[in-house]
């Protein structure tokens, strides 16, 4: 056996300062995390392929659903491709309750639920989509009434008949990793199988962006295939993105983790239903705040699924902007409280909580609808030509910065899908522009594609993955939030994106599918926590407890953020009535 050399530690410091010494230091057997790689098959063995069409539809979930069936009812040649199964990947599967907006039935007018929802969301939504959920709903569910969506907990079938029925191509199981760009529009996307060794080249007028949100990977929570794919590749083609600073909350169990987030919907094993308006302020900080200031293993959970018969108003009486405002720290518990906050018992949360995640469960993500693209019209287009969003890829604020109303989540995919399909079918088509994408380009974002199979060193993307879960689950970097502590994550961030991003390795497809995730969750991490420290305020699912109050007179404004000319990430304050629609 080859003996470890005996290093001083003077002469450790001295070859480990520079890039001389980090090269000789890669021949010691010393037990570090950086490997050599040693793939299980050849990069330069991969086949490329090419599709031409109208409209690309990245992604399979609900908004993708709607995004292709009505594209190709506007007339263009669409493809759907998703790096899951169709209806069964994402976070689509797991919601049970749709929205449905009945004017014939309804306890408020549609100004008044715009209004309602703005107030519960202390103005942090765009109205201009908050109407477009309640006005196209109930059409979208009575569609999908009619492919058999509520007749079965299962998704893929009652998804495929209106696409089978359509002939709309379908291709599963391919990761996404570029978009296109020629001439500042957006003309397709690349990506390679997870099955073969195939890299393939999607030429298109027109791109709709169905990918979800993403997290961290958490553990307990289904959303470990969303690593906002969508988000980073359109970030990095030029297209701004908004929304970062808001935390989904969902609550975690160890022991039913699959059907974790539909203790508030309804159990994954449910056939889905509609629910009418019942509009309140879900999944902020409360708990969160509860368990950093006591230490106590109290949730963040949600309320329980309302119906029309069985209202069940949030613990604390109805939202005010005022109750969210923790000036200083809350009185004592009353006793039993933490108790029942601990079991679950008592509360208008899902019951069998005990032991569970104060948040977390959900890390990475943001409340439904806000974030992802930012959009420049009502029909979803982005801020690059030719590149559509729609559902949790797009930053419509449908919601704002909280969780308002349930089952929005799901109808606003569909509403969302449907508008963006057939604006993207009407632009393809009016599009005279010729798609050339040269051999250079093309060559060039399969080295990028391939690039960690052929790295001879580096990090394996599951240890990278652990040091960047570590680095921002906490909760008091994530959720309970306060300067210096999200300072120095954003330093451990920054590391990993500097120096760990190009050193991903990967060995096969599973692992070159990782390796990509990693980066999209790490260039994710960053935007959050800066995005986090420029909003010095508190206000709905954002909690800073060095800036406890709402500021009404400095952030009346979203975050956007986009990449500059030398790759830079830059922040932007857009007022609230300076989108587009209001003016």
């Amino acid at each position: 056996m080859k003996s470890k050399p005996n290093l001083s530690r003077r002469y450790f410091m001295g070859v480990a300062g520079g890039i001389a010494g980090a090269a000789a230091l890669a021949n010691f057997a010393f037990d570090a995390p950086a490997i050599e790689n040693k793939p299980k098959i050849d990069a330069s063995g991969f086949t490329e392929e090419k599709r031409v069409l109208d409209v690309l539809v990245i992604g399979g979930g609900m908004a993708g659903l709607f995004a292709a069936v009505k594209a190709h009812d506007a007339g263009a040649k669409v493809l759907m491709v998703s790096k899951g199964r169709i209806g069964s990947s994402g976070l689509t599967p797991f919601a049970k309750g749709i929205f449905s907006y009945d004017k014939n039935n309804a306890s408020m007018s549609i100004d008044q639920f715009v209004e309602k929802v703005s107030e519960s969301a202390i103005q942090t939504n765009n109205p201009v989509f908050t109407r477009q959920l309640a006005e196209h709903s109930y059409a979208r569910v009575e569609e999908l009434k009619t492919w058999g969506f509520f007749d079965s907990p299962l998704y893929n079938e009652s998804f495929m008949r209106p696409i089978n029925e359509r002939n709309i191509g379908v291709e599963e199981r391919i990761m996404i990793t570029h978009l296109l760009k020629q001439d500042g529009r957006i003309i397709g996307a690349s990506g390679f199988s997870l099955d073969d060794n195939k890299i393939i080249h999607y030429h298109a007028k027109s791109v709709i962006l169905c990918t979800g949100s993403g997290g961290f990977k958490p553990s307990g929570f289904p959303v470990c295939d969303l690593t906002h794919d969508g988000t980073i590749m359109a970030y990095k083609a030029g297209a701004k993105v908004t929304g970062k600073e808001w935390n989904d909350g969902h609550p975690g169990s160890a022991t039913n983790s699959g059907s974790s987030y539909d203790n508030w919907h309804g159990q994954v094993e449910e056939k889905p239903s509609t629910t009418s308006i019942t509009i309140n302020h879900h999944l902020g900080m409360d708990l969160n705040y509860q368990g950093y200031i006591y230490g106590a293993p109290v949730t963040m959970g949600p309320p329980m699924r309302q119906t029309e018969s069985e209202p069940q108003p949030l613990q604390g009486g109805p939202f005010t902007p005022e109750a969210f405002r923790m000036t200083s720290p809350p009185p004592p518990p009353q006793e039993g409280l933490l108790r029942t906050l601990i079991s679950g018992k008592g509360r208008s949360g899902p019951p069998g909580m005990g032991g569970e995640q104060v948040g977390g469960s959900s890390a990475g993500m943001a409340i439904h609808k806000a974030e992802g693209l930012v959009p420049i019209n009502e029909q979803g287009l982005s801020t690059l030509p030719g590149l559509y969003a729609a559902g949790d890829a797009l930053g419509s604020y449908m919601s704002g910065g909280i969780y308002t109303q349930i089952g929005s989540s799901l109808a606003g995919s569909a509403v969302q899908g449907a508008i963006a399909g057939e604006a993207a079918a009407k632009d393809s088509l009016n599009l005279k522009l010729s798609i050339e994408v040269t051999q250079q380009y093309s060559d060039t974002v399969t080295e990028e594609i391939l690039a960690p199979l052929k790295r001879q060193r580096g990090y394996s993307p599951a240890w990278v993955t652990q040091v960047l879960q570590s680095v921002m689950i906490p909760n008091f970097v994530l959720y309970i939030k306060k300067e210096r502590m999200m300072q120095a994550a954003l330093a451990y961030v920054e590391e990993l994106r500097e120096h760990h991003v190009p050193m991903l390795l990967a060995s096969d497809l599973h692992s070159l599918r990782l390796a990509h995730e990693t980066e999209n969750m790490i260039i994710t991490a960053e935007m959050k926590l800066k995005a986090s420290i420029m909003r010095t305020e508190s206000r709905c699912s954002h909690y800073r407890l060095d800036c406890p109050d709402i500021d009404y007179k400095n952030w009346q404004a979203w975050i956007n953020i986009h990449q500059d000319e030398t790759g830079k990430m830059q922040l932007e304050k857009q007022s609230f009535d300076k989108w587009p629609a209001f003016s």
